[in-house]
């Protein structure tokens, strides 16, 4: 009866084994993978790994209140067109100013979106080009994943 009684544990003992096995496989080998950083674009609320997945998105206004509007039409400036990384993104008349900073996509300001792909953060570089083509200004704007800095334009 003994030798009955080894047998018979030694097999309760396998099949625990065995069911511990798999327990321990499906809690440690099958996490969903994905990207699990909210402030992206493909965040997956499910994904328990992040798999280096992650795609942000910026934007930036830019704008100008009425002294640079003055300034600029004592110089004969009516219009001018900024350029984002060399790619025009917008032209605005210069007579048509803002009183206070604008929130991104308001009228009489320039909204730029910007696909930063796996970065949380890109600088790029912009220029405004008058309407005979001469830049008035240039400078930088630091694009930062689900941020709309306001970049006021100053002449």
């Amino acid at each position: 009866k003994v030798l009955k009684k080894t047998k018979n544990m030694k097999k309760i003992n396998s099949i625990l084994m065995v069911i511990l096995f798999a327990v321990l496989l499906v809690n440690t080998g099958c996490k969903k993978e994905g990207c699990t950083d909210p402030d992206s674009i493909n965040y997956d609320s499910e994904a328990k790994k992040d798999d280096g997945s992650c795609e942000y998105i910026a934007s930036a206004v830019f704008w100008f209140n009425e002294a640079t509007s003055d300034s600029l039409l004592a110089y004969d400036v009516t219009s001018f067109t900024i350029f984002v990384d060399d790619e025009e993104v917008g032209t605005l008349d210069v007579s048509d100013y803002l009183t206070g900073e604008p929130y991104c996509g308001q009228e009489s300001a320039i909204t730029v979106m910007k696909n930063l792909g796996s970065d949380k953060t890109r600088q790029s570089s912009y220029s405004v080009i008058d309407q005979d083509g001469y830049e008035i200004l240039s400078g930088r704007v630091n694009f930062v994943a689900n941020t709309c800095p306001a970049i006021q334009l100053v002449y």
